[in-house]
C-alpha cells in the first residue's frame, strides 16, 4: 500500500495560498485519476484507489499544518504502511516559486508540517515533494506570505511545476520509482 499526503490548512480562507500547495496537488492527482469524491477518516479527507494492483491512499489532513503528523500517522499505523511507500507534498519557503524538489528522505527544513510528521512517525525516511514559494524580504512577514495570495506570475510558475509533480507522482504510484531531483520552471514573461 502507498500513501500520498498533501499538506495544507482546511477552510476556504486558505484554499489558494502558497501554504496549501499540497492540497492543490492532491486535487490535481485525484482529478487525473478520475476520483471525484473524498471520504473522512482519521482527521483527514481521503480517497482510495488501486494502481497496477496496489492500493493507494490519497489524503488531505484536516488537522492544520502544524499537526499534520497526527493524521498521517493514523493512516500509516492503521494500514501498516512502510515509510518508503509514503510521499508528502508541501511548500518550501527556501525554494523560489516554480522550483519543485523531490527527495527520498531528509529533515524538516523548518517546515512545521514536516516536523510534525517526522515526530509522529518517529523517522524521516518518507519521500517528499516540496514546492518553492519563496521567502519574503521581511522576515517578520513569513506568516502573511505563506497564507497570502500568489502573484499572477508566481501562480503560473507553480501551476506549471504541478504538471511536473503529477508526472513524477504517477511514475511513483505505477512503478515505486522515485528519484532525488529538482526542477525549475523558467520564468515566464
Amino acid at each position: 500500500m502507498k500513501l500520498v499526503a498533501g499538506l495544507g490548512n482546511p477552510g476556504k480562507e486558505y484554499e489558494c495560498t502558497p501554504h496549501n500547495v499540497g492540497f492543490q496537488v492532491v486535487d490535481l492527482l485525484t482529478k487525473h485519476l478520475g476520483i471525484s469524491k473524498f471520504q473522512q477518516k482519521f482527521h483527514s479527507q481521503f480517497c482510495r484507489t488501486s494502481i497496477n494492483g496496489e492500493s493507494c491512499l490519497i489524503i488531505k489532513p484536516l488537522t492544520y499544518m502544524n499537526r499534520s503528523g497526527e493524521a498521517v500517522a493514523e493512516f500509516v499505523n492503521y494500514f501498516n504502511i512502510p515509510a518508503e511507500n509514503i510521499v508528502i507534498i508541501s511548500d518550501d519557503i527556501d525554494l523560489p516559486p516554480g522550483k519543485v524538489r523531490f527527495r527520498e528522505e531528509g529533515g524538516h527544513g523548518g517546515h512545521n508540517g514536516l516536523r510534525s510528521i517526522i515526530e509522529s512517525l518517529g523517522n524521516s525516511n518518507f519521500r517528499r515533494i516540496r514546492f518553492g514559494i519563496g521567502r519574503p524580504a521581511d522576515k517578520q512577514g513569513v506568516v502573511g506570505h505563506v497564507l497570502g495570495r500568489w502573484s499572477k506570475a508566481e501562480e503560473k510558475l507553480t501551476r506549471n511545476a504541478f504538471d511536473i509533480a503529477l508526472i513524477e507522482l504517477m511514475r511513483f504510484l505505477e512503478t515505486s520509482q522515485f528519484q532525488n531531483v529538482s526542477f525549475s520552471i523558467p520564468e515566464l514573461s
